[in-house]
């Protein structure tokens, strides 16, 4: 499917694996809670991001949020729990899938 970057949240446990079961290929984490996070830049071979909304830095938020736009990257908001991330992420590749069987 794609590489998947998780913007937020300490650890992730199970949920990098429930991913992969998902079909992502590649998930990279990063934290979220340094202020100089907001300096990084976004890795070339990211597909689409998911920032986990209750335990991220605002600014960090923002800052990805702009960087993707500027990449045509789509980002996905969810809170720190599988059944949220779950329901964003299907609702979204279900979105994906049937404008893809349209055009």
């Amino acid at each position: 499917m794609s590489t998947l970057l998780i913007v937020g949240g300490d650890h992730l446990g199970n949920i990098e694996r429930n991913l992969m079961e998902m079909g992502f290929v590649d998930v990279i984490h990063i934290t979220g809670r340094k202020v100089q996070m907001v300096k990084k830049d976004i890795p070339e071979r990211i597909n689409s991001i998911l920032v986990l909304t209750d335990f991220v830095n605002h600014n960090l938020s923002k800052s990805i949020k702009q960087k993707a736009k500027e990449l045509a990257l789509p980002v996905f908001y969810a809170n720190r729990s599988w059944s949220s991330i779950q329901k964003v992420l299907r609702k979204n590749l279900e979105l994906d899938y049937s404008m893809r069987m349209i055009g």
